[in-house]
């Protein structure tokens, strides 16, 4: 999963590279020149809504995304690996819904041939077929871990569970954070 979360992070950084490269010429020409090449803004809604799916596929997997822990700490262990178990399961019904409504549509744009309102006039469906696989990208793990926590707690493993799916602690976090700034 590691490797996944890896090279999902490098497309992302790339994808983001190249799309803040062709703002800063845009930029640049249209101050210096008062030309524009036109359609920069339209490919950076293409690439957010390509880079944003990916990105959440990483954050899932490096277990980087926020949860409200107020309680967390108070809740005995049984009762913690109930609510990662949730966590995950809830993380992949949202990933599977994302993934359902992007396919329904890039199937819709399919169908009426749909294209940008823009002045380059890009058929729709090649954006949207990068976004479908970029949504496949977050959906996949998503669901992976989704099933590793059911099948955790359908086992009453809570131990591994915990282990696996417990988000950092507030001594934890902290600790990191201090290793991060003593490395830097």
């Amino acid at each position: 999963m590691q490797l996944y979360a890896r090279v999902a992070s490098l497309i992302f950084g790339i994808t983001m590279l190249l799309l803040s490269v062709a703002v800063t010429v845009e930029t640049l020409i249209r101050k210096l020149f008062s030309i524009s090449l036109g359609g920069v803004d339209e490919l950076a809604g293409y690439a957010i809504a390509i880079g944003a799916p990916v990105a959440f596929a990483v954050t899932l997997i490096d277990q980087s995304h926020i949860r409200i822990n107020m309680f967390y700490a108070k809740v005995p262990p049984k009762g913690q690996a109930v609510l990662n178990a949730l966590a995950a399961l809830s993380l992949g019904v949202l990933a599977v819904f994302l993934l359902i409504f992007t396919y329904d549509t890039v199937t819709l744009t399919q169908t009426y041939r749909s294209i940008a309102q823009t002045p380059w006039a890009t058929p729709l469906i090649y954006p949207q077929a990068a976004w479908l696989f970029a949504m496949a990208v977050f959906a996949v793990p998503a669901v992976w871990l989704m099933g590793r926590a059911i099948l955790l707690l359908i086992l009453g493993n809570w131990k591994a569970l915990n282990s696996e799916f417990s988000p950092e602690s507030v001594e934890d976090e902290l600790e990191s954070e201090l290793e991060d700034f003593g490395n830097r």
